[in-house]
């Protein structure tokens, strides 16, 4: 089954966001399966595999010939992917408890040490954009 493709406006706010300084990656997800309509600066398992990467303790991969570390960023698309579609529905669960009323998120942000995700739900998708977190 082939997935729908995001709107022009899906597109277009997807693209103001990924021109924010310190972009590493940007994904589009289905919002219904999880599935990953689009994405850039990371590593889907076929190109892993195809490369010969393997995964280093931090979750980035490694050139399987010379033991080069690929790009800055540069993790396993399908692992953030599900990682995501996970919080928004369990994000989802909670507005919908605690507000008695359906999903209302309209924009999630998690901050780590080394990166910051931001999270738009749309009707079809979930925009993702994984930037460097600045210094504090």
């Amino acid at each position: 089954m082939q997935q729908p493709s995001p709107s022009a406006e899906t597109e277009s706010l997807l693209a103001r966001l990924s021109q924010r300084p310190g972009v590493q990656s940007t994904l589009i997800i289905s919002r219904d399966t999880g599935a990953i309509v689009r994405s850039s600066g990371l590593l889907t398992a076929e190109e892993i595999e195809e490369e010969g990467a393997a995964p280093t303790a931090n979750g980035t991969y490694l050139n399987g010939t010379d033991g080069e570390v690929k790009k800055k960023g540069t993790r396993n698309a399908e692992d953030v992917a599900r990682l995501v579609w996970n919080y928004v529905k369990s994000a989802g669960s909670m507005i919908e408890e605690l507000n008695g009323e359906g999903d209302e998120t309209k924009l999630l942000r998690i901050r780590t040490k080394k990166n910051e995700l931001v999270v738009v739900p749309d009707a079809k998708f979930l925009l993702v954009v994984i930037h460097d977190t600045p210094p504090a």
